[in-house]
């Protein structure tokens, strides 16, 4: 125990630990969003799109992460612009900006010059380097999105369960559409760090299974996701501390086990 709470003396573990905080929120309230709106496979799409803007960003020699947001925000919107208006197949849109993404930052990472040193942890995330500048950006995110569903949280509720509905309501689907699908971007891209690109976007579905198994309420979901999204990533987090192995892999890996345990517990219950 005393062991434990030294940890927290380190400026490296309370920076993982206001990220994993940080990253439960937005993850818990934007993956409700995407399992209810049934767009999973859209978040995956944006997410592998987003390693071009890295690619581009460490061959122009700037942050990756703001390369990443500015990628994934346009990849975000092509993805809308080229269903609803160039009339092309949502998955077809979704696996065109997927592969051109992920096609630049392989390219691009090829030709730039010298040792890239920190691309293992956008791929496979590293929450212990996370910086004060992605901790402070991740809390902007926070606030924006617990602003915008605090305002527009009936709205959303409609456009996630019936979109019909809520264009026969009055509601300008299309305009949310676009706002939450860059609010879905960003939640995306500033999390990265926490368990990288591959493994993002089951933060942002596993904590949700685990809380459809409790509730169908919209806002008990959020609630429980945000919560289950924060054992995983605290648990996952002190693990991968002391058994010295990644901290990506082994916050998803812990979100599958509580996600499994819990499942069985209510099958046998």
């Amino acid at each position: 125990m005393q062991e434990l709470l030294e940890l927290f003396t380190y400026d490296f573990f309370q920076k993982a630990f206001l990220s994993a905080i940080f990253a439960s929120i937005s993850c818990g309230i934007i993956g409700t969003y995407i399992v209810s709106r049934r767009i999973v496979f859209i978040s995956g799409g944006i997410t592998h799109a987003s390693f071009g803007g890295i690619g581009i960003a460490f061959f122009l020699g700037l942050n990756p992460l703001l390369g990443a947001i500015v990628f994934a925000v346009l990849s975000a919107l092509g993805i809308q612009l080229f269903t609803h208006k160039a009339g092309i197949r949502e998955d077809s849109s979704i696996a065109i900006w997927w592969s051109l993404g992920m096609a630049l930052g392989i390219i691009f990472v090829f030709i730039t010059p010298g040792y890239t040193p920190n691309l293992m942890s956008y791929l496979f995330g590293n929450i212990l380097t996370v910086t004060n500048s992605e901790l402070w950006m991740m809390f902007a995110l926070n606030v924006v999105i617990l602003t915008f569903f605090s305002l527009f949280y009936r709205k959303v509720l409609y456009i996630a369960f019936d979109e019909e509905f809520a264009k026969a309501s009055g509601i300008p689907v299309a305009l949310y559409n676009y706002l939450l699908i860059i609010l879905i971007a960003l939640t995306v891209v500033l999390n990265i760090r926490v368990v990288g690109i591959i493994l993002i976007l089951s933060l942002l579905t596993i904590p949700q299974a685990t809380a459809n198994l409790f509730t169908k309420d919209f806002k008990k979901l959020i609630i429980l996701s945000t919560l289950f999204a924060f054992l995983g990533t605290i648990s996952g987090l002190l693990i991968s501390y002391f058994a010295n192995i990644p901290s990506g892999a082994t916050i998803i890996f812990t979100l599958v086990i509580v996600f499994g345990l819990l499942r069985i517990y209510k099958y046998f219950r």
